[in-house]
């Protein structure tokens, strides 16, 4: 039996280890986690809410990067 989970990640299907933590996803795509705000099945999730949150198979994720400047 497989370990690895499908989801969508900004628009794309995306493979993970199922019960991965979300900071260690971000992370794990490059993601810096401090500078990244995350849409998590269609609500913004708060970043309280990040170290118990694990991906499910067939989660939706946006992550938009923040930047600075004007």
């Amino acid at each position: 039996m497989s370990n690895e989970i499908t989801l969508q990640i900004n628009g794309e299907t995306r493979s993970c280890s199922s019960q991965t933590p979300l900071p260690d996803l971000l992370q794990k795509l490059g993601f810096n986690p401090r500078l990244v705000a995350v849409e998590y099945n269609g609500e913004i999730l708060h970043r309280q809410f990040w170290e118990q949150t694990t991906v499910q198979p067939g989660d939706r994720l946006e992550v938009v990067t923040i930047v600075g400047g004007g």
